[in-house]
């Protein structure tokens, strides 16, 4: 299965749009958290977490999902939002805390909230498992057209509840896909110290699923297996696993000083980025043309500084609003 020429200028439009979006965000995250950094500083204090260098998962999986597929992502998910419909403008204004924003700013950029496009995530690890296969099996008794995608970290699939929900997925067969965005690293710790097998995809088979190991973080490869696994449970074929190797360029979190990353790990990573890469490929394969993608890269960055601006213009929410949806009667 290959992507259409339309859906291959969606995964890179996509791709590029997520990776200009995280940029502008992490520009603005580090004012006033310099020379020491500071989470607590500047206009978005907290946690950040980017998703550069992720990108192929998100849009390999949701170019094969309608408004109607339920999504629940992880706490890095700015690209699994964007790929799944996400408001760009309402995402913004929800990670600077506006009223504008997805859920008038009272969930930040780790409890991204669109119901409009069945997309939810968690900054809990693991957290998004249980509603997925939740609205898996809502659409199985309700006979309601429909998958549900998880997507979950490497460190995650070791939690109890991956594995609860794989197996409930499994004994009901229900339409059900939990995707593993393998980055190597659970915050500072590699895979290896933590995780008894070499690859998630073999865990598959304890739960008599199909368990697909996509390498190279290809978005072109990502869509033909994800089209499978998809169309598997459209048919009524019950669950399946992929694991995706990819890699995340900006550390765990923005301000991360990759101090327990071997030496020359990130740069051999960052020389692999993928958006480049699949611009070159497209351009190889006479699918585009330079001046077709440098628009859509243009476009693509005036798209996400749009929403940054929508968000900085957008007013706070008052403090009787927060009293009220706590204390509302």
């Amino acid at each position: 299965m290959n992507p259409t020429r339309e859906e291959q200028i969606w995964m890179y439009r996509t791709m590029v749009t997520s990776r200009r979006f995280d940029e502008a965000i992490g520009e603005i995250y580090m004012e006033g958290k310099q020379p020491k950094f500071d989470f607590a500083k500047g206009p978005l204090p907290g946690e950040m977490h980017r998703s550069d260098g992720q990108e192929p998962v998100a849009v390999g999986v949701c170019a094969h999902l309608t408004a109607q597929d339920v999504v629940t992502g992880s706490h890095r998910p700015h690209h699994e939002a964007i790929a799944k419909g996400v408001d760009l403008n309402k995402m913004a204004a929800e990670i600077f805390g506006k009223k504008t924003g997805l859920s008038s700013g009272m969930g930040g950029h780790m409890h991204l909230i669109d119901a409009e496009v069945n997309f939810s995530c968690s900054g809990i690890i693991g957290q998004g498992l249980g509603p997925a296969v939740g609205a898996a099996l809502s659409r199985s008794i309700q006979g309601k057209p429909g998958v549900a995608v998880n997507f979950i970290g490497d460190g995650g699939a070791n939690e109890g509840a991956w594995h609860e929900a794989m197996n409930l997925a499994a004994v009901w067969k229900l339409p059900f896909i939990s995707v593993i965005e393998d980055n190597g690293w659970g915050i500072s710790t590699p895979k290896s110290a933590a995780t008894s097998v070499e690859n998630h995809s073999v865990r598959a088979a304890s739960y008599g699923v199909p368990g697909y190991h996509v390498k190279g973080n290809d978005p072109y490869e990502i869509y033909r297996v994800a089209g499978e696994a998809i169309a598997r449970a459209r048919a009524g074929e019950g669950p399946s696993l992929i694991v995706v190797e990819t890699y995340r360029l900006q550390g765990h979190f923005v301000g991360d000083d990759f101090s327990y990353m071997p030496e020359g790990e990130l740069d051999s990573q960052r020389a692999k980025d993928p958006i480049p890469a699949m611009r070159r490929k497209l351009i190889a394969d006479g699918v585009a043309t330079t001046d077709e993608l440098d628009r859509i890269e243009a476009d693509c960055a005036a798209k996400a500084e749009q929403a940054i601006t929508f968000a900085v213009e957008s007013e706070y929410p008052t403090s009787q609003f927060a009293r009220d949806i706590v204390f509302a009667a």
